[in-house]
């Protein structure tokens, strides 16, 4: 028995817009996407803000895209501004609204992909365009990446400096989702966690791959954050690591390994702080190679003129604190070294040996010390100490990752889905 053959058609739902006063979209049979039209009224389209040719949507407002047609719902909505950023949303479990929960991006053309079916599951599609307004505001958050373009160690981490404090959980939620750092290859995670108010510091679960390419970006720039403030510009960064260099000191064996990518390229005989400056315990980052320092002990406390006071011409420094901790030359101890500890904190060696250790590393290759008396490394403040810090404690400075399993939530995975075509 022969049937007629059935028509399917599109959905041709009405849609609701609402972008902070302003919407115009585009209704189409056959799941073919159409260019936004203006509003007029045959487009069948409500909304409550201004009309016209020029008029832009408030950026202080959310986008909304409600399906006003009973036989028909949305089933996804993309939504992306000219610069690439997607604007993050949730679909109601009727797929009768979708609304964004992300701010918009003030002075920006966003382009909205709607899917849309009908009672019989036939697919439709939508576009919708529209631009937002400036902020009326002039207060900019400024945002400063560290460290400087160049190569260093796989160990360095990424810092973020802002020009005002930020202290309110959801405003830094809003900063640290605009934050962007890619590797290539890529790192094992990555998070960013807050320092204090105004810095951020960003490192992979473990250490960065050797001779990996990083790029740090802002898409901050007119985000609204907070009352009266907006995302500002930021220059992007690009840093490259070089080999894997890692420097272990046992203190307790007066000895320090030097692996590159993983293998020993060199055992040295050193002295670690003795007993009142012992050295501190944990992972460092070579923060500067100083080949000459003048050391006094009166920079740590120590009285000039007491019995353990010291003023003395120190070369092939390697900084890894901002307090005076250095692995050096000290030819004075070389009857000690490998057989006690007697420095007042730094890791000391030969001449020579310091002078092949000078050469061999680099700003943000890792010194870590074993089994010292000494406390640990401390987190921040003093250098970067980011790495003594376990991951789970790490995820939790973060205004987006605390508490939350790994891998990608639901406002990433937005982010990250491909745009409707």
């Amino acid at each position: 028995m022969s049937q007629e053959p059935r028509t399917r058609t599109v959905v041709s739902c009405t849609l609701l817009v609402i972008a902070l006063g302003a919407g115009v979209t585009a209704c189409g049979s056959d799941g073919d996407p159409l260019s936004a039209a203006p509003y007029d009224a045959t487009d069948q389209i409500s909304f409550n803000g201004p009309t016209g040719e020029g008029k832009k949507a408030d950026p202080d407002k959310p986008l909304e895209v409600t399906a006003e047609d009973d036989d028909g719902r949305i089933t996804d909505v993309t939504a992306r501004d000219a610069a690439g950023r997607y604007l993050a949303g949730e679909l109601s479990a009727d797929g009768g609204r979708w609304h964004s929960t992300t701010p918009l991006a003030a002075n920006a053309h966003y382009t909205v992909r709607v899917s849309t079916e009908d009672e019989d599951g036939a697919p439709g599609r939508r576009v919708l365009e529209f631009e937002t307004s400036k902020p009326l505001t002039k207060k900019r958050l400024k945002v400063t990446f560290g460290p400087k373009t160049g190569t260093y160690g796989v160990g360095q981490p990424i810092t973020a400096k802002l020009s005002k404090p930020i202290k309110d959980k959801a405003q830094r939620a809003v900063v640290e989702r605009a934050l962007k750092v890619d590797s290539m290859p890529a790192a094992d995670g990555g998070g960013w966690h807050w320092v204090n108010n105004k810095e951020l510091h960003y490192r992979p679960k473990e250490y960065w791959p050797a001779h990996a390419t990083i790029q740090v970006r802002s898409n901050l720039e007119g985000i609204k954050i907070g009352d009266r403030l907006w995302g500002g510009k930021a220059k992007p960064l690009k840093i490259t690591t070089g080999d894997s260099v890692i420097a272990v000191t046992d203190a307790s064996t007066h000895a320090m390994t030097v692996y590159r990518n993983g293998e020993v390229i060199k055992q040295i005989p050193v002295t670690t702080g003795k007993p009142g400056f012992d050295t501190r315990n944990g992972v460092k980052v070579v923060l500067a190679k100083e080949y000459f320092v003048r050391m006094r002990g009166t920079s740590i406390g120590i009285a000039e003129g007491s019995a353990e006071s010291y003023d003395l011409p120190v070369y092939y420094a390697t900084r890894v604190t901002w307090s005076g901790e250095y692995v050096h030359a000290a030819p004075w101890s070389v009857g000690s070294q490998g057989y006690a500890n007697v420095s007042h904190g730094c890791t000391g060696m030969s001449t020579a040996n310091a002078a092949w250790f000078f050469e061999t590393v680099r700003e943000g290759d890792l010194v870590k010390v074993i089994n010292s008396n000494g406390n640990t490394m401390e987190s921040f403040g003093n250098g970067f100490g980011d790495w003594n810090l376990a991951w789970k404690n790490w995820r939790d400075g973060s205004a987006l990752l605390a508490g939350n399993p790994e891998g990608p939530g639901p406002e990433e995975a937005a982010r990250l889905r491909p745009a409707a075509v």
